[in-house]
């Protein structure tokens, strides 16, 4: 039961950031808070595309978690028990990455919902 609420909050959490993700690639002046903070107010338009590319790509790991926590696509729960530990992993990456950032700003936010992330990955990854 733990790993189902683990999930759901690990999917609440991305879909935070899925949605922060998106509004930066819609125009939000919100570059000081991603991508080390290089690109403060509006990103360029390469940027804005990475930052649709990060949101498929965090979408695509809440899917995951839920496939592997038993909530969707119940028939496909073998692969994603590696699936899981490959969210583990990026979630391990970007918590690091959000932790040395030079961006104080990152650090702040993106830096406790990394870790809660990484926690919910985890106990979904361990069940």
């Amino acid at each position: 039961m733990l790993e189902v609420v683990a999930a759901y909050l690990f999917t609440a959490l991305t879909a935070v950031v899925v949605l922060f993700q998106l509004a930066l690639m819609f125009g939000a002046p919100w570059g000081e808070l991603a991508m080390g903070g290089r690109f403060p107010g509006q990103l360029p338009a390469p940027m804005r595309v990475a930052a649709l590319i990060q949101a498929l790509v965090l979408s695509l790991l809440a899917v995951v978690v839920l496939i592997h926590s038993g909530q969707m696509f119940a028939g496909q729960y073998a692969w994603a028990g590696t699936g899981a530990w490959v969210v583990v992993g990026i979630y391990s990456l970007s918590l690091l990455m959000n932790l040395l950032t030079p961006s104080r700003w990152e650090r702040i936010v993106w830096a406790p919902v990394g870790a809660a992330c990484l926690a919910c990955a985890l106990l979904v990854a361990l069940s």
